[in-house]
């Protein structure tokens, strides 16, 4: 069974400040630890970069952050707060979508998630210490099978929940791969989003009524 550290850890907390000055400071530490870790992965990021490419004094950062660890987490938990606002959107509207305007939808949604600074590399990281990642796909799952059963009020949770594995499996894999399709010029995204729209197709469909 993996050890998750940070459940366990005692570590001083994350120092979230009151004041104007203060919570812009963070913004602009968060914003520079996200470049510095898209760039060299969380392994390669120090806190002396993040510092530095934020124009904070080390002990400023250190006031706030207590390690490289909760500057990550906190992060991850940005993100996973966004996936609702992001989630309630979109199922505003998901009713009136057809099945491939929905697949598209999807794909181009899960897709801006996976590709800010430093996501891929923080959910792949090959680290044991955060729960926040699990916590992150747990969430974007649950949203996207939340999505397909009102789309498909029909569909089950065991069966949206897998279909959502898929979908988020498929952009997944586009982001993973996007600079590389960059630069070879790959038609590769067009077939992700194709073989995206004919799975939903065949698993929505005939419940959809379409």
């Amino acid at each position: 069974m993996p050890s998750h550290k940070s459940s366990v850890k005692k570590v001083r907390p994350v120092q979230m400040p009151q004041r104007a000055n203060g919570k812009l400071r963070v913004a602009a530490i968060l914003e520079a630890a996200a470049a510095v870790i898209g760039e060299k992965g969380y392994e390669g990021a120090t806190m002396a970069e993040i510092a530095a490419r934020s124009g904070t004094k080390i002990g400023s950062l250190y006031r706030f952050f207590p390690n490289k660890e909760s500057v990550a987490d906190t992060i991850l938990v940005g993100a996973r707060e966004n996936i609702d606002a992001v989630f309630d959107r979109f199922d505003a509207r998901v009713t009136v979508l057809s099945i491939r305007a929905l697949a598209d939808d999807l794909m181009a949604v899960i897709f801006e998630l996976f590709t800010r600074p430093a996501f891929m590399k923080l959910l792949d990281a090959g680290q044991d210490w955060s729960v926040k990642r699990e916590e992150f796909r747990s969430a974007l799952q649950q949203r996207v099978a939340k999505t397909l059963m009102i789309h498909t009020p029909k569909l089950s949770n065991k069966s949206a929940a897998d279909i959502a594995l898929v979908v988020m499996l498929n952009a997944k894999a586009v982001a993973t791969h996007q600079a590389f399709f960059d630069h070879s010029a790959s038609s590769a995204p067009d077939e992700f989003r194709d073989m995206t729209r004919l799975y939903l197709q065949s698993r929505l469909r005939s419940l959809a009524g379409a």
